[in-house]
């Protein structure tokens, strides 16, 4: 199993206070002298072998799972496997997630082909779709008019999202807070569903087919999104009975969406919220240190999580590999006190609890007309 946490021998030193403020004040940057830090650390270059011996042992984990499936098949026992292919399922969401960002390798097409496996592949997940909406959050993360992870759908993030809302939709705003985890178990099915629509819906309107979606691009998504179907319900089919076959997807793609969940929940919810008209002018270093939450915790943590419980560390350098997460934090925490900015990391329950007060919270005027 990888240890997120594999890195240099070494850690580097704390970012001076004194030059971190001289620093910024004569760049004009606050995130300048933090960047140049972290790239004499050599902590911004590519770390493919940790990756590669990563995404191998995964695969041979998945590959153990499926031949114990045929093993088992034709017994209620094998619902039992269901849940560590929702884990290795997870380990190839991470991966592709990272490709995505390019940590794993700096080409480009070989970062495609990576994310296309894991998510595509693997997974049933448009690669293209992802990539569009989570690097339209990485820009504008929580900005409540230009971060698609915070637009009101099911869910809604502030009391201004929630006036109005009336019906079922009312209903679930109202009890957001406690339906959030169980409505986490439909996010793996979601992602498909997101998905396919982008890539088999005509025309350019569509979310996730932008203009720079390619007939080329959209035809070997295609393909691959229904070479997964295919497949998944091959396995199912041919290892088991109907009915065992039903019960062990259901099982899996709950528990995919809820690990998927429980790693993205910590990360922004409850945080700062900027928008247009509060007139907010935040440099790149504040936008995301102030709306973003790390989740203390050791080589499990990260393990489990995928290297997201340093969301603050990786949305400031997303392409940073995730075993140099870790190097990097001393450095971001140093740097955000030399400035007097606050650096938020709680424990992983007590980021739960942050985060589910805050939806409770915006649900707080609909409960009270009701």
């Amino acid at each position: 199993m990888p240890q997120a946490t594999a890195a240099p021998a070494t850690e580097p030193p704390l970012v001076p206070t004194a030059r971190a403020e001289t620093t910024a004040r004569n760049t004009g940057s606050e995130f300048t002298p933090l960047l140049r830090t972290v790239r004499e650390q050599g902590l911004l270059e590519h770390r493919t072998g940790w990756y590669l011996r990563g995404i191998t042992v995964n695969l041979l984990a998945l590959a153990a799972v499926v031949t114990g499936m045929a093993l088992v098949g034709g017994s209620w026992w094998v619902i039992l496997l269901a849940p560590p292919l929702a884990l290795f399922s997870t380990r190839a969401a991470f991966f592709g997630h990272d490709a995505g960002h390019a940590q794993i390798t700096g080409n480009r097409n070989r970062s495609r082909i990576i994310q296309l496996v894991h998510a595509n592949l693997l997974l049933g997940m448009s690669q293209e779709w992802w990539n569009d909406k989570h690097n339209r959050h990485h820009a504008n993360p929580n900005h409540i008019d230009k971060d698609p992870d915070v637009v009101a759908d099911i869910l809604v993030f502030t009391q201004k999202q929630a006036v109005g809302r009336t019906g079922f939709r009312g209903w679930l705003t109202r009890h957001q807070a406690w339906l959030f985890f169980p409505l986490t178990t439909l996010e793996g099915i979601a992602l498909k569903v997101y998905g396919f629509r982008a890539v088999f819906s005509r025309g350019t309107a569509g979310e996730g087919s932008g203009p720079g979606r390619g007939a080329r691009n959209r035809g070997v998504e295609g393909a691959l999104l229904l070479v997964h179907v295919a497949g998944y319900a091959a396995l199912l089919l041919t290892t088991m009975t109907v009915g065992q076959a039903l019960v062990f997807a259901l099982v899996h793609q709950m528990l995919l969406g809820l690990h998927l969940g429980m790693a993205f929940a910590p990360n922004h919810k409850g945080m700062e919220m900027p928008d247009e008209a509060s007139g907010e002018r935040w440099g790149h270093l504040r936008r995301q240190v102030l709306t973003s939450r790390n989740v203390r915790g050791g080589p499990l943590t990260d393990w489990l999580l995928g290297g997201l419980n340093y969301q603050i560390e990786h949305h400031l350098f997303p392409s940073m590999p995730r075993p140099h997460l870790r190097l990097a934090q001393p450095l971001v925490r140093a740097h955000c006190r030399s400035l007097s900015i606050p650096y938020t990391e709680t424990g992983l329950v007590e980021s739960y609890r942050q985060a589910l007060n805050h939806m409770h919270e915006v649900g707080e005027p609909l409960r009270t007309d009701a």
